[in-house]
């Protein structure tokens, strides 16, 4: 039977969540964490510009524009470089965003949390297998936090698959070819129960894309979205959305396919083409999913603390929420 519980448990058990789970990801990835910033000079063309329709939070100083961080995906390949990282070694920050045209309901919010990571690779990693690899090991991380969470709150009953399927985005759309990419997701996600789909941000053989993804971080050969089947919610929600980050010539061919060329002469691009930063893998891993799926919630607003209209709080009368 599931528990009822105060504001206050509400907090500790999200608290506990987020610590154990960070102490995996370090353990696991090699990376340790540091400060991040909440806004970036626009004209560095650090701010990730997500599928490429969404506008930032700004405002201006002494004629320069800051914009409100969308995530630090460029930020974190570029400080990788600057504080001269290994091999191997990496960063995480508690990154904290705001994204006002985000369609809001049950697991999206204007306000976003996430464990932002990033770590330097060598040239010869850049492969599926590595890619695959580490996504394992943020997958142990996730079941094991679920793990140590059960053991400690018996009212929780989620269970986790001990491996996570992977399949690209093409052999999904040769699977499903008669409904929408979200739809496959839900398909193959309630069937596999933790799935890793490859290859998100390049054209399929319909002509469609599975989804959209900025061209100037990740490469869409070698990137993709951990998805898990969440029980509460009775749907597949995204977990993660990762990848090993675009090198001298995979940026400018997507740039060149998006018809973003003009990118190519900010800054961050230009130390891209040079080789002037580390090659790296990195993603973003959502704190409130994470959250949601491990304490077994129904609505994000029960472990985020954001703002919410009239309409979603009538909804949420009932619950006790952040």
């Amino acid at each position: 039977m599931k528990k009822e519980l105060s504001y206050l448990e509400t907090v500790k058990m999200i608290a506990e969540t987020k610590k154990h789970f960070e102490g995996q990801l370090e353990a696991r990835l090699g990376i340790i964490k540091v400060p991040s910033p909440i806004f970036l000079k626009a004209s560095s063309g650090l701010q990730d510009q997500l599928s490429g329709t969404e506008e930032a939070v700004s405002f201006e100083r002494e004629d320069e524009k800051f914009e409100i961080v969308h995530s630090l995906a460029k930020w974190k390949r570029e400080t990788l470089g600057k504080y001269e990282f290994k091999s191997h070694t990496g960063l995480y920050t508690d990154m904290k965003a705001i994204r006002k045209d985000e369609v809001v309901d049950e697991i999206h919010s204007y306000y976003v949390e996430q464990w932002d990571w990033e770590k330097v690779i060598a040239k010869e990693d850049r492969t599926i297998d590595y890619l695959k690899e580490t996504v394992k090991s943020i997958y142990k991380a996730i079941r094991q936090t679920s793990i140590y969470l059960k053991q400690k709150y018996h009212f929780l009953g989620l269970e986790l698959p001990k491996t996570i399927y992977f399949i690209t985005s093409q052999e999904l759309e040769d699977m499903y070819p008669d409904v929408s990419p979200e739809e496959r997701e839900q398909l193959i996600g309630k069937e596999k129960k933790a799935v890793f789909i490859i290859g998100i941000g390049d054209k399929l053989k319909s002509g469609k894309i599975h989804d959209k993804r900025s061209p100037d971080y990740d490469d869409w050969q070698l990137d993709g979205d951990l998805l898990i089947y969440d029980k509460t919610l009775g749907k597949t929600i995204e977990i993660s959305s990762m990848g090993i980050r675009v090198d001298e010539k995979s940026l400018v061919k997507q740039l060149e396919k998006a018809d973003c060329v003009d990118r190519l002469k900010m800054p961050y691009h230009q130390k891209i083409v040079k080789k002037e930063i580390p090659y790296t893998i990195g993603g973003g891993i959502g704190q409130s999913r994470i959250c949601m799926l491990l304490l077994e919630k129904e609505h994000i607003a029960e472990v985020q603390a954001s703002a919410w209209d009239e309409k979603v709080c009538a909804e949420l009368a009932d619950k006790k929420v952040l």
